[in-house]
């Protein structure tokens, strides 16, 4: 009898089919608590964003850019629209107004630093500009020349003067254009404000703006050399007007380039004071021109038209990915985000950050507000125009101790805590208040100036105080944006005065000042009248 064959042994089909449902079902919870995951993340960075939101617009701020896009304005009343502004600010725009001295020469003349020497302002070289127009009149002007002199003088540099302004001629037809383009009462520049991401708006137009101010002002201290008084007056305010172009922009670069504008319409201004060039109706009118303006109202408007844009953007980085952090860091982020030994690439990111829960971006919205609410917190007193640099220093230091920045997980960190895309956004902030306190101190004292020297117009000679300046002079002396209180003033014995503020650091220096104008570390800021 044949032994019966051996069956091999085989799985029960119960046991694989017992596998397969226990998979589906460990798949199936998988699934469900990522899909909970996704739905708790984002109700609540959505009832977070939310509820912030609805606070922001209760104290009659928007979330939303378009909320401060400036309002559109008839043609006829536009100065942007004027056809000399408009050659000016198109893409061959650069060939307007480069045909006089101070366009060909610019790169040939030494500085004069009015914001950077000494901490002092100087007056324009006259001198050098005069060489520089010779130079440019034989063709002998290259490149690597450069033109200076320590000619201060009122006689040397009236001298001078006439050779500059020849030189600054062959422009002239474009700047009556502009003047007269400058009655209008409107200016909105063409900025496409209709991109998705406002952050990527070309402002183009505001360099030029810019531009034009500094070859106003070269030839506004010439005229007042000359003693042409009338034209250097019209050249200030027209300076001023085009500073006041831009107002309404909500970008901080434009912001800031206004300030600088006006910061370069204080030269001459004060040239013609050092020197007793301006009339009294003159100094009337500079007086209320300066006297008008209120940058620490301007900057809150352009913080929050700056919050709007970050917003914006930060919904960008959903469609996008994360690897548009490196645009905003001045650093590789990929590279300290994953290390030297990893491999990853900005592809990764921008596939990471397709993927996280929406909620973690509205969680990034809010907190890139909190961190501006927070380093802003008691910084403007905008009803009695102050300033509180201690308080800003105070509330950046408590942000930067709460960011999770400072080692190798800190980008990890910052992910996690829906941080790194708020901190880059909100890094602009940091900048403003000291530009702000800068040339709103600037345009305090002259106005100031301008009142003293009405005074001595009248009187012989200049004050005792500042008190004397009211009211005939001043119906109310603007105090200093950084103490709420007088700026600290007093005649010198050659007859003339010094006038200043503490400072950035809010200490009493006695009117010495620091390395530069307006420096944040030491120094008063002053405005000198030194011997003519």
């Amino acid at each position: 009898m044949n032994p019966s064959p051996v069956e091999p042994l085989r799985t029960p089909r119960k046991s694989h089919g017992r596998r397969r449902r226990r998979a589906l079902v460990w798949l199936g919870t998988l699934l469900a608590l990522l899909a909970l995951f996704y739905a708790e993340e984002d109700w609540r960075g959505g009832r977070n964003w939310n509820q912030y939101r609805r606070d922001m617009e209760a104290r009659g701020e928007s979330p939303d850019f378009r909320a401060y896009v400036p309002r559109a304005v008839p043609d006829a009343e536009n100065f942007a629209e004027a056809p000399i502004v408009k050659s000016l600010i198109e893409k061959d725009g650069s060939a307007i107004f480069t045909n006089d001295l101070y366009s060909r020469a610019l790169r040939s003349v030494l500085p004069t630093n009015t914001l950077k020497d000494n901490g002092l302002r100087h007056f324009e070289d006259l001198v050098a500009w005069q060489k520089a127009a010779a130079a440019l009149q034989a063709g002998d002007l290259t490149s690597g020349q450069s033109f200076a002199s320590d000619a201060t003088d009122l006689a040397t540099r009236a001298a001078a003067a006439p050779a500059v302004l020849e030189a600054m001629q062959p422009d002239e037809e474009a700047f009556a254009a502009l003047r007269l383009a400058s009655v209008r009462p409107y200016a909105r520049f063409p900025v496409q404000y209709d991109l998705e991401n406002p952050a990527q708006i070309q402002l183009t137009h505001i360099d030029r703006v810019k531009f034009v101010c500094q070859r106003l002002s070269l030839q506004a201290c010439a005229e007042l050399a000359e003693g042409q008084t009338d034209k250097a007056l019209a050249d200030v305010k027209l300076m001023l007007y085009l500073a006041d172009s831009i107002k309404t922009e909500p970008f901080w670069v434009s912001w800031s380039v206004r300030l600088a504008c006006v910061q370069i319409a204080v030269q001459p201004v004060w040239e013609g004071l050092v020197e007793q060039r301006w009339t009294e109706a003159q100094l009337q009118e500079l007086q209320a021109h300066f006297d008008g303006f209120d940058f620490l109202a301007d900057m809150e408007k352009a913080i929050q038209g700056e919050r709007a844009i970050g917003i914006q953007e930060v919904g960008l980085f959903k469609q996008q990915g994360l690897g548009m952090l490196d645009d905003l860091m001045d650093y590789d982020f990929i590279a300290l985000l994953a290390g030297d030994n990893w491999k990853w690439d900005r592809g990764f990111l921008n596939w990471a950050g397709r993927v996280m829960p929406a909620g973690w971006y509205d969680m990034e919205r809010l907190n890139y507000c909190k961190i501006m609410d927070a380093r802003m917190k008691g910084v403007m007193d905008l009803p009695n125009k102050r300033l509180f640099p201690s308080r800003l220093a105070f509330n950046d230091d408590a942000v930067q101790r709460q960011l999770p920045w400072g080692w190798w997980l800190g980008s990890w960190n910052s992910i996690l805590e829906h941080e790194s895309i708020a901190v880059q956004l909100s890094n602009f902030q940091l900048k403003m208040p000291l530009k702000t306190a800068a040339a709103q101190t600037a345009a305090n004292q002259a106005a100031i100036a301008c009142a003293l020297e009405r005074y001595r117009l009248a009187n012989g000679q200049f004050p005792d105080s500042l008190a004397a300046l009211a009211p005939r002079f001043f119906s109310r002396i603007p105090d200093d944006i950084l103490t709420g209180q007088p700026y600290t003033y007093r005649r010198t014995g050659n007859g003339h005065f010094v006038l200043y503020s503490v400072g950035w650091n809010l200490k009493d220096d006695g009117g010495a000042p620091g390395k530069t104008l307006f420096d944040e570390k030491e120094g008063d800021w002053v405005w000198d009248c030194p011997l003519k």
